[in-house]
């Protein structure tokens, strides 16, 4: 099996910043993509970001330009930078990764535990 573990989250007033980090363990062969989601109280899970296994990109239209994903391929780990956090980024946030366990097999989507974020003066 694979685990996730976050950590970062955390109470912060608007325009400030915080760092999410989210390292996965376990039986892994293969780690392809890796991403944060963010689910609010009342709202679905949202993408916030992604990046592949080569670095490339991908991030919601409300966090353009204040957060940035990257990862550490050789420590298995996946980070979110936020800055110029606002209220309505207020979510519990959820790291997932897609793993291959062993040569041949489909990867499987793991996530991690979530970690709330706050944002409030």
């Amino acid at each position: 099996q694979v685990q996730l573990v976050e950590s970062g989250g955390g109470l912060v007033q608007p325009g400030g910043s915080l760092k999410l980090s989210c390292t996965a363990a376990g039986r892994i062969f293969v780690i392809n993509a890796m991403g944060w989601y963010r689910q609010a109280p009342g709202k679905q899970r949202e993408l916030v970001a992604s990046i592949t296994s080569g670095g490339s990109t991908n991030y919601d239209d409300s966090v353009k330009g204040r957060f940035t994903i990257s990862r550490d391929n050789a420590k298995n780990t996946v980070y979110l930078q936020m800055n110029s956090l606002k209220p309505e980024d207020t979510a519990v946030y959820y790291c997932h990764a897609d793993v291959e366990v062993s040569f041949l097999r489909p990867q499987t989507r793991y996530w991690g535990q979530g970690t709330q974020v706050t944002v409030s003066s």
